[in-house]
Parts: structure tokens; sequence; C-alpha cells
């Protein structure tokens, strides 16, 4: 509990600074502890909590659910289907994956390759960003490289990132939630340490908020981008080692 506690406190803080990374930070620590199915277990109540507080310290809820309705609409009905499949999934297969749209992802948007997005073309986008999500997010509870590539198209500042990153994952957490639970996977012991980490990911999450205040517009993106090609590199480092 103590390697958890200190394990999420960290995260918080990366989530604090960033708007995402708390899961696939999480997970891919945890997971050299534990298996992975208890590290994504753990998982559910900090990131449920984190990102319903990163979406009310936002502020701008109404606009921001409207502005993204079409990927709230096809996360929240995506992700509980997929969470049967959860436990049979190869669990090397989904990490390696993952690490290889992560640093996609950064090389991409770190070499500003990301196109702007047309606007005529935003709600195909979206939905297909959001079926990409509830595919990720339902077997592995790591949302980010869709959401992060939608989110990078748009060209938005860091401040509509943290409401529009925390108010997408929270939609998608609740079913992920009660999907693991019908699965057997968040039994009730596991349910209350991970009732415990609400507390060091939300006071994390706080320093790093406060950190985040600090940092310019492209610094915010140099953190984010490191941040992520550090998880990319990890998530393929477990494939194969």
């Amino acid at each position: 509990m103590l390697l958890a506690s200190i394990v999420f406190l960290a995260a918080g803080t990366v989530k604090g600074i960033v708007g995402i990374g708390l899961p696939a930070m999480a997970v891919g620590v945890m997971s050299q502890f534990v298996d992975a199915r208890t590290s994504i277990a753990l998982v559910m109540f900090p990131m449920i909590t984190s990102n319903a507080w990163q979406v009310f310290r936002g502020g701008r809820i109404a606009l921001t659910m409207k502005t993204y309705k079409w990927f709230v609409v096809v996360l929240a009905v995506g992700v509980w289907p997929v969470t049967a499949f959860a436990a049979a999934v190869n669990e090397s297969i989904m990490q390696g994956a993952l690490g290889i749209i992560i640093l996609v992802f950064v090389v991409v948007n770190g070499l500003s390759l990301v196109p702007p997005l047309p606007m005529r073309h935003d709600t195909l986008c979206q939905i297909a960003a959001a079926a990409t999500a509830a595919v990720f997010g339902g077997l592995s509870a790591v949302w980010a490289p869709p959401i992060l590539i939608y989110l990078a198209s748009r060209g938005i500042d860091k401040d509509e990132f943290m409401r529009a990153s925390g108010l997408l994952i929270l939609v998608g957490s609740i079913p992920l939630c009660v999907g693991y639970a019908q699965q057997g996977l968040l039994t009730g012991s596991l349910s209350l340490a991970s009732a415990l980490m609400i507390v060091p990911s939300i006071v994390g999450f706080t320093v790093g908020e406060l950190l985040r205040r600090r940092v310019s517009p492209e610094g915010f993106r140099i953190v984010l981008l490191t941040v992520f090609a550090a998880l990319g590199l990890n998530l393929l480092r477990r494939t194969f080692f």
C-alpha cells in the first residue's frame, strides 16, 4: 500500500500537469510488482475521482460536453461491451500496440506533423477516435493515444485540453468500472484498495496543477511529449523484456 501510494502520488502529479497519464503511469509502474489486471483494478476509483475533479476545476462543463458530444456518446456506449473481453485479451499484444501508438503520437506531434482538423470532418473524427479509445480503454484502462491525437489535431490551448481530456476520460471510466466489476476483475478488497488510492492521487493532482500554472504553452507541450515518450518506451520494454 505504501508503494502504491507513492506511485499514485506521482501519477496524480503528472495528471495535474498535463491533464492525462494517471492510468498509463499507474498501471505501467504497478504492473512491475503485481499482475496487470490488479493494476488496472487499482486505478479505477482514482481515475474516476481525479477526472471528475479535473472537470469541476476546469469549468465550462456544458460547453465542453456540447463541443465533444459525439466523442462522449460513442465512448460511453462503446466501453462497456469491450470490457467483456478484458480477461481474455493477450496482455503482451495490447501493451506493444499501445506503446507503438503512443510513440507514433510523440513523433508526429513533436515534429508538428499532426495536420489541423477541418471542422467539416470533426464529427467523423470524433466517432473514429472515440471508438478507438473505447477499445483500448475497455481492455487496458489506457485511453491517452486516440484522445491525444484527436485533441492535438484541434490545436486547442492547455486549458481547453484539460477540460476536454478530463471529461472524455471520466465518461469512459464509469462504464469501464461497471464492466470490470461485472467481469469479477474488481473485487471487494481491490475496490477498497482503489478507494484508498484516491487520496494520494488528488494530492498529486493538486501539486501538478500548481506546477502547470507556471508552465508556458511550449513548456506544457514538451512535458506532455516527454511523459508519453517514457510511457510508450516502458510499454515496449514490458512487451519484449
